[in-house]
């Protein structure tokens, strides 16, 4: 069983946007069907991919039910495969590094020093904290070979 194509829209050659989503979805979907894939996500895959009306109202509408459908499959086959594309862990712990430890750390030296004015101090540390965390785990799934050739940009 193999991943369905993408039915494209006629006349989008003027949306940059659109077509920006349109050539990200389909190099995930090349680089899904390199992959020996269990038939279950084939076909839950080939269910959101029959989702997408080529037809929509708007281009705008288009793109965001792209979006919609690129994240469910990615959410799928990252939980049933533990397939993640580039660069996921490092942005997903990009934000935790600033939130779980930036801020805190920031909270830390605004109370230490007696000026909450310093809370912002923490920020940057966590970001590095988040990044080295991620960009490690990035490299441990590349290596295991769980990383997918195509890097997703919202």
């Amino acid at each position: 069983m193999g991943i369905n194509e993408l039915r494209k829209r006629k006349g989008i050659g003027e949306n940059k946007q659109l077509i920006d989503a349109y050539i990200q979805f389909e190099k995930l979907l090349t680089q899904l069907r390199k992959r020996k894939l269990p038939d279950e996500v084939v076909q839950s895959i080939n269910t959101n991919i029959d989702l997408i009306d080529p037809d929509p109202g708007t281009e705008e509408d288009l793109r965001k039910q792209l979006r919609k459908t690129q994240s469910d499959i990615l959410r799928l086959i990252e939980k049933e495969l533990k397939l993640v594309p580039k660069n996921h862990y490092r942005n997903v712990w990009l934000a935790l590094g600033i939130a779980a430890f930036g801020v805190p750390l920031g909270v830390v030296f605004g109370a230490s020093l007696g000026n909450m004015g310093y809370l912002a101090i923490g920020i940057p540390f966590g970001l590095s904290i988040g990044l080295a965390i991620g960009t490690g785990l990035d490299k441990k799934a590349a290596d295991e070979g769980r990383q997918l050739d195509v890097e997703i940009n919202f």
